[in-house]
C-alpha cells in the first residue's frame, strides 16, 4: 500500500479498519479535554469498559454469598483462574493444560527457576542477553548467588556488535554453541523491551536443547503483541505479565506456560502450595502433596479473584478478534506510524531513527526511536499536547500503537504534534 500523510488518508484507513469499533471498548486519559493519543500500551494498557462489571460481581458475590461464593458465585471463585486458560493457550500457542495464570511475572519466573535452574557440576551457567529489563537481571543474579556461583562466572550475556542496536542471529547461536556443555539454563525476553526487537524463539530454543539446557521466555513484551507457539516450539516454560498488551490492570496476575513434558512428574524441583495439589481432594487437607496434572501444579495459593476479573474481561476481546487479526493490523499501524516518521524527519532539521528492526519477522508493535538532536524537552513537549509515550535515557522515545485501541488518524496527528514540538523549539 502507498501511504499518505494526510488526515484524509488517515481517516480512510480507519473506516476501513475491521476492529475499528473495539477502540469504543476503552476508556482513554483526556489532556485538555481531548482524548490522549495513546503509545504506552507496551507498559501498561488502556482499561477496557467491561472490565468494571467484571469486578462488580466479584464484590456482589462476595457481599452476597460470602465464603459460599468460593462454591457458589455465578463464577465459582475456587476454579475461576482455570477460565483464562483456554483464550491464553490461544494466545501463547499453547495447550490450556500448560497455561495457568498466578503471582506476578518476577515471581513466577523465581519459582520456575526452581524447577528449570538445576546447576550441577560444570553445568551451571546462565545465558540471557545484555541490558535485559533489570528485573531480569536482578533476579538472575539472585538466584545464581542462591545456589553458590559467582554471577561473573554463571551468567553469559549475549552481546551487539559494536554500534549495532540488533542481536545478530548467528551471534546468538554462536554463544550458545560456545557454552555448551556448561549451559543450564537460556532465560531470554522474547522482545527486547529497549529497541523491540523479536527473537527467533524457536530457533534459539532448539540450540539449547541441543547442548542439554533447559530455554526459558520471559514474554512480558511479547504476549498479545506477537505470534507464539510455544508448544509447537517445544520451550520448556514461560511467564508474562498481563497489564500491557493484555490490559488487565497495573500490577496485576502473570500467566506461565509450563509444557506437558513436566506435567505429572512427582519428583521435579518445585516449591508447593495447596493449590496445585490434586484438585478432588484439596480440602481433604491430606499431609502429602500430589500435584494437579497439569500446569496448574506450580499454583501456590489461592487465586488473586478481583484481580483475576478485568484479566478475564480482556480476554474476552482477544477471543473475539484472535491473534491473527491484530497481528495484521499491528503491522500496517506500525508500517503507517514509521512512514509518518520518515514524512516529518524530511520537513524538520532533526534526524529519527529507529532502532527497531525493519523485518515484521523481528518486530511487534514497538518502535523504539532515536531522536537525534532532540533531548527531554520535546518529551515534555509531548505529554503536555496529550501525546502519552515512553522516553528512556539517552534520547529515545518507545512508540506502541496498540492495535485494539490505536488509529491510524493518531498515527498522523502525532507526527503533526511532533514536528510542532520541535519546529518552536527551533524558532
Amino acid at each position: 500500500m502507498k501511504f499518505e500523510n494526510t488526515l484524509n488518508f488517515a481517516q480512510q484507513l480507519d473506516q476501513e479498519d475491521p476492529l475499528r469499533e473495539y477502540r469504543n471498548q476503552f476508556i482513554f486519559p483526556k489532556v485538555n479535554g481531548k482524548e490522549v493519543i495513546y503509545f504506552t500500551g507496551n507498559s501498561l494498557g488502556l482499561q477496557p469498559k467491561n472490565a468494571a462489571s467484571y469486578v462488580d460481581e466479584i464484590m456482589k458475590d462476595w457481599a452476597e454469598l460470602a465464603v459460599e461464593g468460593h462454591f457458589y458465585a455465578d463464577k465459582p471463585w475456587w476454579d475461576y483462574h482455570e477460565r483464562l486458560a483456554a483464550p491464553l493457550a490461544k494466545i501463547v500457542g499453547a495447550k490450556p493444560s500448560e497455561v495457568t495464570v498466578m503471582n506476578t511475572l518476577t515471581v513466577n519466573l523465581h519459582l520456575l527457576m526452581v524447577s528449570f535452574y538445576r546447576p550441577e557440576g560444570k553445568r551451571f551457567k546462565i545465558i540471557c542477553e545484555e541490558k535485559a529489563f533489570p528485573s531480569d537481571q536482578y533476579m538472575i543474579k539472585s538466584q545464581v548467588r542462591f545456589h553458590g556461583y559467582d554471577p561473573a562466572e554463571a551468567i553469559v550475556e549475549l552481546k551487539k556488535r559494536d554500534g549495532e542496536h540488533h542481536f545478530r542471529q548467528e551471534d546468538i547461536l554462536q554463544t550458545i554453541a560456545e557454552v555448551g556443555e556448561e549451559c543450564a539454563l537460556i532465560l531470554i525476553g522474547g522482545v527486547n523491551y529497549y529497541s523491540g526487537q523479536v527473537f527467533d524463539m524457536k530457533t534459539i530454543t532448539q540450540a539449547g536443547h541441543d547442548i542439554g539446557a533447559f530455554v526459558g521466555w520471559d514474554l512480558a513484551h511479547a504476549a498479545g503483541n506477537i505470534a507464539l507457539e510455544l508448544h509447537d516450539w517445544d520451550v520448556d516454560f514461560a511467564a508474562w505479565c498481563s497489564y500491557k498488551y493484555m490490559n488487565s490492570g497495573p500490577g496485576n496476575a502473570s500467566g506461565c506456560f509450563i509444557n506437558e513434558r513436566f506435567h505429572g512428574v512427582k519428583d521435579i524441583p518445585r516449591f508447593e502450595g495447596w493449590w496445585g495439589t490434586n484438585k478432588d481432594d484439596r480440602f481433604l487437607m491430606k499431609p502429602e502433596f500430589e500435584p494437579m496434572p497439569d500446569a496448574d501444579a506450580w499454583q501456590l495459593s489461592n487465586a488473586p479473584i478481583l484481580a483475576l476479573a478485568p484479566y478475564l474481561a480482556s480476554l474476552q476481546f482477544f477471543d473475539e478478534v484472535g491473534m491473527p487479526a491484530l497481528i495484521e493490523k499491528r503491522n500496517q499501524i506500525v508500517a503507517y506510524l514509521e512512514f509518518v516518521l520518515q514524512e516529518i524527519d524530511k520537513e524538520v532539521e532533526s534526524t529519527f531513527e529507529v532502532i527497531t528492526p525493519a523485518s515484521q519477522e523481528e518486530r511487534g508493535t514497538q518502535l523504539s526511536v532515536f531522536l537525534h538532536g532532540e533531548g527531554r524537552q520535546l518529551f515534555d513537549y509531548l505529554m503536555k499536547q496529550g501525546v502519552i509515550t515512553d522516553w528512556r535515557e539517552p534520547n529515545v522515545i518507545r512508540l506502541a500503537p496498540a492495535p485494539f485501541y490505536c488509529s491510524y488518524e493518531d498515527m498522523y496527528t502525532f507526527g503533526q504534534i511532533l514536528k510542532q514540538g520541535i519546529l518552536q523549539k527551533n524558532k
